[in-house]
């Protein structure tokens, strides 16, 4: 933390070659990880980052500069190099700093250190002996325990004082099973932006355990089918496919670019009617909240897409002053103070719709139910992706039956939006294990319903496969 002070006087430095707007963005962060690997504690690390950003506006031209060093020389030694891009002078007025509180309640009940090292790490060890336990074929697991503290402070020459207290557990694993030369890798991770709280809600031994059950399952799994067909995806962290194909078409700096398909679209139909999709950055618990955006702006609700109609676009303050816009949307985010914040999202998800989630698998006569996902691509600009399935079904006459491995989805997300003919009424968000990369890294939450997509490229085999799942 810096005192107001010293932050009035770096932000005066800044304005005095002609900057109409100056910010300081404080960081400090600590952090715990421990890993297990072949039933040991391998890693056991304790982590600490400081430091701060000077970020210059001359227009639409954005200058930045930052230490890891928070005494005030350092300081007015970044804000001197960044401010260097001015030309003119400006006369220097006091800056009234008014701290600003927000609304948002992002309680911690069972603080970090609740909890010893030493029963942190029993955690993974109990973990691993549950999925070892659960079959004979089980060959490898990896857990890991991570826990993050990341203080932010933020202050610029409109009087904008600010500060946000992020703290988050995760907790994951990952097992491999072999069986006549066929190995199956299932994961379990959970999280989010809580306290040690979580471990009363969600029992990694029973997570990692269910991990083991899909993998086993998936041993004896068929070929998945190629070809045209039917998708139902599960509800939860079925989301990421609309983070990864249509959400990061309407993060601003795409739409300003014009590389977005929505450029230009606000108004118009762009999804089934049956689609409403939001990001919100206000939920509790949830691993993309925040007070206040790393531009300072406070958090909020944004609707994208309300009944298939594009509404907004998600703004960072770069991008809102590019088009003359007011305000952002509080989507500014950044990986650290070494990194200028850029429109992100923070929980992102396809709303509830109205069909009960066993209706939509009657209703389909043939097609792949995918029940877990894994990673994929996507080309933000056209919105092209392709993504795994780590745990898959055949849909034969309306019921589950074989399981199928190698499934892979490919289409287009803005394709697919206006596809979507049926929504469930089960929404979830995913486990808290989302991690989003745009050139930074950020924690991020996913989620829909229960969904179909009448038709969609599905890579596989070309052999025939059906057969109903034995017991």
């Amino acid at each position: 933390m810096i005192t107001q002070e010293t932050a009035r006087k770096v932000l005066d430095e800044a304005l005095k070659t002609g900057a109409d707007l100056a910010e300081i963005y404080v960081e400090d962060v600590t952090s715990l990880t421990l890993g297990l690997e072949d039933s040991r504690i391998e890693r056991a690390i304790r982590g600490a980052d400081r430091g701060a950003g000077v970020r210059v506006f001359f227009g639409n031209l954005v200058t930045y500069a930052f230490t890891d060093s928070l005494d005030e020389a350092s300081l007015m030694s970044a804000v001197q190099a960044a401010a260097a891009a001015g030309h003119g002078s400006s006369q220097a007025a006091r800056i009234d700093l008014t701290e600003r509180k927000s609304p948002l309640r992002f309680e911690i009940q069972k603080p970090f250190d609740s909890l010893s090292i030493s029963d942190k790490a029993a955690i993974l060890n109990r973990m691993d002996e549950s999925a070892r336990g659960y079959h004979p074929a089980i060959q490898q697991v990896t857990a890991n325990y991570r826990e993050l503290s990341r203080k932010v402070w933020i202050f610029n020459s409109n009087g904008v004082q600010v500060a946000d207290d992020r703290n988050f557990v995760e907790i994951a694993g990952q097992v491999v099973a072999r069986k006549n030369g066929t190995l199956q890798t299932s994961f379990a991770a959970f999280g989010g932006q809580v306290g040690l709280e979580l471990l009363d809600s969600k029992d990694p031994v029973d997570e990692i355990r269910e991990a083991a059950e899909g993998a086993i399952k998936m041993l004896d799994a068929r070929p998945c089918p190629a070809g045209e067909m039917t998708v139902v995806m599960c509800n939860g962290w079925g989301g990421v496919l609309f983070h990864e194909a249509c959400g990061h078409q309407m993060e601003a700096d795409f739409i300003t670019k014009g590389s977005s398909a929505y450029t230009g679209k606000i108004g118009e139909e762009v999804a089934s009617p049956l689609i409403t999709a939001i990001d919100d950055g206000t939920i509790p618990g949830r691993r993309g909240s925040l007070r206040f955006d790393d531009d300072g702006t406070p958090s909020q609700r944004t609707v994208l897409i309300e009944k298939g109609v594009l509404k907004d676009y998600m703004w960072d303050v770069v991008e809102a002053r590019r088009v003359g816009r007011e305000t952002s949307t509080g989507n500014g985010r950044r990986q650290s103070f070494r990194h200028m914040p850029m429109p992100r999202m923070t929980n992102t998800f396809i709303d509830q719709g109205e069909h009960d989630p066993e209706e939509i698998i009657q209703s389909t006569k043939k097609g792949i139910y995918i029940k877990s996902m894994a990673g994929g691509q996507a080309e933000i600009a056209r919105g092209d992706f392709v993504f795994n399935a780590t745990e898959a079904y055949l849909i034969e006459d309306g019921k589950l039956t074989a399981p199928v491995r190698g499934a892979t989805v490919m289409g287009n997300g803005p394709a697919v939006l206006r596809q979507i003919d049926m929504v469930g009424n089960d929404l979830a968000l995913d486990p808290g294990r989302g991690m989003c990369g745009k050139f930074q890294t950020a924690r991020v939450s996913v989620g829909q319903p229960t969904i179909r997509i009448p038709s969609v490229t599905v890579g596989g085999t070309d052999e025939p496969v059906s057969g109903a799942m034995s017991v």
